[in-house]
């Protein structure tokens, strides 16, 4: 894994050793952000499941204001902090270890623009995000919201919400879905 673009172009990233977290390929990492990239200069991302922090990282060396990185997991967390400083991206960069839920409460005054969710699969964590986000109102008209999945099922229980799906792509197992607001 490394940065793709930006000031950190070219960087080696640290992973989780074991199971538990499924990094992104660099090549899905690199069609997500040619989908967005006109909305990551001075924008403040949320990479909601963060694991290495990758994702959050590549926003930030890409020219996002502001990157909020959020994993429950301590080990995700101490890789987390040692990507940041071979990044050196730590201006940048709001690290919270702690459950998902308690970080969107935690940001509740904060407007993002891009929300990145790639959570454990077989789990009902996008949903439960998307709902909080959307109760707390931490999304404008113009923000995105990224999933990346597995499950094709989580497509159909996301047109339930008050959030519409303007661009579907799958790589391999991953699906990749961008909402906005309706």
């Amino acid at each position: 894994m490394r940065i793709i673009s930006g000031i950190a172009k070219g960087t080696k990233l640290y992973t989780l050793e074991g199971e538990t977290t499924r990094p992104t390929l660099d090549r899905v990492k690199e069609s997500i952000f040619n989908i967005i990239q006109n909305d990551v200069k001075d924008s403040v991302f949320l990479d909601l499941f963060s694991g290495s922090g990758a994702i959050g990282l590549e926003a930030a060396s890409r020219g996002a204001r502001k990157v909020i990185l959020c994993d429950k997991s301590k080990s995700a967390i101490n890789i987390i902090k040692k990507n940041i400083q071979k990044t050196h991206l730590e201006e940048k960069i709001v690290v919270y270890n702690n459950d998902f839920m308690e970080v969107l409460k935690n940001i509740a005054d904060e407007k993002l623009d891009i929300i990145y969710l790639d959570p454990p699969y077989k789990t009902n964590y996008v949903q439960e995000a998307i709902e909080i986000i959307l109760e707390l109102d931490l999304i404008h008209n113009a923000s995105k919201i990224i999933v990346e999945t597995d499950d094709k099922k989580i497509a159909k229980e996301i047109k339930k919400q008050n959030i519409k799906i303007i661009d579907e792509r799958k790589y391999g197992r991953a699906i990749i879905l961008i909402l906005t607001k309706t």
